[in-house]
C-alpha cells in the first residue's frame, strides 16, 4: 500500500514527514520485519509493540504506527487501524469473501468450500486457524492481488467479535455450520452462542446465507437475504469407507475421500455455496474430490508401526459424538484414547459424564487421559499422556487402529512422539 493509502484508510495523524507515493508493506513483527516494511505495533495483555517502534526502525522500517509519540503516524488504537487497513485492501480488490463460522467444524468447512471453489475461481482461504481479528487482518494482506474469492474462517470466544469481523470483511456469503456447546463456559448457553454465530450477517453485503439445519439458527438469525439450510437429512448415502463417502443431494451424485456423517454434512455447505456462485455439478464434483483433511483432522499418522487417527485439534460434546459414531460406524479393530474438553464452564463435569453414556449406548471401550476425562465412565483411565503411551507400548498390538481426540491444550500429538521414539 502506498502511504497516503495509509493515511487515507485510517485517518492517521502525520506526525514525521514522509514521502506518501512511497509503497510499503505492514509489518507487526519486529523479528520478521524487513527494510522497506511500515511497522505496525499491536498490544496485548502481556505485550506492547510500541516499545519496540525504534527496534523496527533500526531494522529499516521507514515508519511506524503509534498511539502516543515516537512514531511516524499517529491513531487512537493499532489494532482498530490495522483493521482498517485490512478493510481498505479488501474493498480495493473487490474479491468474493465467503465467511464462515461455527461451534464445530468450521475449519473443515472451510477447507471444503476452498476445494470446492478452486475448480472454478482463483481461491485463497484463512491459513490454519488465523480466526481472529489479527489472524483477519494477516489473511487479508497476504491475499494475492489476483485472488477472485477469499474463505475466511471467523471463530469467536464472546459477543461482539463477530460482528467486528463481519464488520472489516464485508462477506457475501456466511455460513455457520452449527451450534452447539464450544464456549459454553463463556456465553452461558446455546441461544448466547446462537446470537454470538449470527453476528456474522450484521455487516454482509451479499444476500446469501447458508446454515446447519438447526431451530436455534433459525430463530435467532436477522437476515432479510436468501437462507439455505441444509443437514444430513437430505441426503441419501450411497457408500460409506473409512476413507471414502458418496452420496446423493439434490438429484446428484458426490464423492469424498473422507468418512463420516459429519464430513458429508460440512460438505453440503461447500455445494451450496458453489451453486450460488455459479459452479456446475462436474466442477463442484471436481473440487470436492482434491479435498484433504488437514493437521490433526482426521490426520492418519504411522508412528512406529502404529496406525494412528488424530482428530485432537478440538474437542466439544458435539464433535466428540460425531467421533464416536463415525469410529463405531466404519471400524472394527480400533482403541479409543480421548481427553479432556475444554473452556464448557460450570458444567463441565456433566458434559463429560454424558458423553460416558453416551458410548456406553455403542458398547464401546475407551481408553481416558486428563482429569475431566475421568468423568466419561466406564473407560481405563490415565492421568497424562505418558501414561497412556507406556500403556499403549507395552499392552497394544499393533494391528489395533489408534484414534485420539481432545481439545488441544491435551497435545495429544505428544502420544504420536512418544509412540514414535521408543
Amino acid at each position: 500500500m502506498k502511504i497516503k493509502e495509509i493515511i487515507e484508510a485510517t485517518n492517521a495523524k502525520v506526525l514525521k514527514e514522509i514521502d506518501e507515493e512511497l509503497e510499503v508493506r505492514i509489518s507487526t513483527d519486529t523479528r520478521t520485519i524487513q527494510t522497506g516494511d511500515f511497522y505496525l505495533p499491536l498490544k496485548g495483555a502481556s505485550f506492547d509493540g510500541e516499545k519496540f517502534i525504534e527496534q523496527a526502525l533500526e531494522k529499516g522500517a521507514v515508519g511506524a504506527f503509534c498511539t502516543q509519540h515516537g512514531g511516524t503516524l499517529q491513531v487512537e488504537n493499532t489494532l482498530e487501524a490495522y483493521l482498517k487497513l485490512a478493510n481498505y485492501r479488501r474493498r480495493k480488490l473487490n474479491f468474493t469473501v465467503v465467511a464462515i463460522t461455527g461451534s464445530s467444524g468450521k475449519t473443515t468447512t472451510k477447507e471444503l468450500i476452498a476445494s470446492t471453489l478452486e475448480s472454478k475461481y482463483k481461491t485463497f482461504k484463512t491459513p490454519l486457524n488465523h480466526n481472529n481479528e489479527i489472524g483477519f487482518c494477516q489473511t487479508i494482506f497476504e491475499t494475492p492481488d489476483d485472488t477472485e474469492v477469499l474463505v475466511l474462517e471467523m471463530g469467536m470466544r464472546g459477543l461482539g467479535e463477530i460482528e467486528l469481523l463481519s464488520k472489516y470483511a464485508e462477506p457475501d456469503i456466511t455460513v455457520i455450520s452449527n451450534v452447539g456447546t464450544a464456549h459454553i463456559g463463556r456465553l452461558g448457553s446455546r441461544e448466547n452462542i446462537a446470537r454470538a454465530k449470527c453476528e456474522i450477517v450484521k455487516h454482509q453485503r451479499g444476500n446469501i446465507f447458508i446454515a446447519h439445519n438447526d431451530n436455534l439458527i433459525k430463530q435467532t438469525i436477522e437476515f432479510s437475504g436468501e437462507k439455505i439450510f441444509y443437514s444430513i437429512n437430505d441426503v441419501e448415502i450411497l457408500e460409506k469407507g473409512t476413507n471414502y463417502s458418496k452420496f446423493k443431494y439434490k438429484n446428484n451424485i458426490y464423492e469424498l475421500n473422507v468418512g463420516g456423517d459429519y464430513n458429508i454434512e460440512n460438505t453440503l455447505s461447500a455445494i451450496n455455496c458453489g451453486e450460488k456462485l455459479g459452479l456446475n455439478t462436474d466442477e463442484i464434483c471436481s473440487g470436492l474430490k482434491n479435498y484433504k483433511p488437514i493437521e490433526k483432522r482426521w490426520e492418519a499418522v504411522n508412528a512406529n508401526g502404529y496406525e494412528i487417527i488424530n482428530d485432537s485439534y478440538n474437542a466439544n460434546p458435539e464433535s466428540m459424538r460425531a467421533f464416536i459414531d463415525t469410529i463405531f460406524e466404519l471400524y472394527k479393530n480400533y482403541i479409543v484414547i480421548l481427553g479432556d474438553m475444554g473452556e464448557l464452564g460450570e458444567n463441565e463435569i456433566k458434559y463429560h459424564k454424558e458423553l460416558g453414556d453416551y458410548i456406553q449406548t455403542k458398547g464401546m471401550k475407551v481408553f481416558t487421559v486428563g482429569e475431566l476425562s475421568k468423568n466419561i465412565l466406564p473407560a481405563l483411565h490415565f492421568d497424562t499422556v505418558e501414561d497412556v503411551s507406556e500403556y499403549i507400548k507395552n499392552n497394544i498390538s499393533k494391528d489395533k487402529k489408534i484414534f485420539l481426540k481432545a481439545s488441544r491444550s491435551m497435545k495429544f500429538e505428544r502420544i504420536i512422539e512418544l509412540l514414535s521414539n521408543y
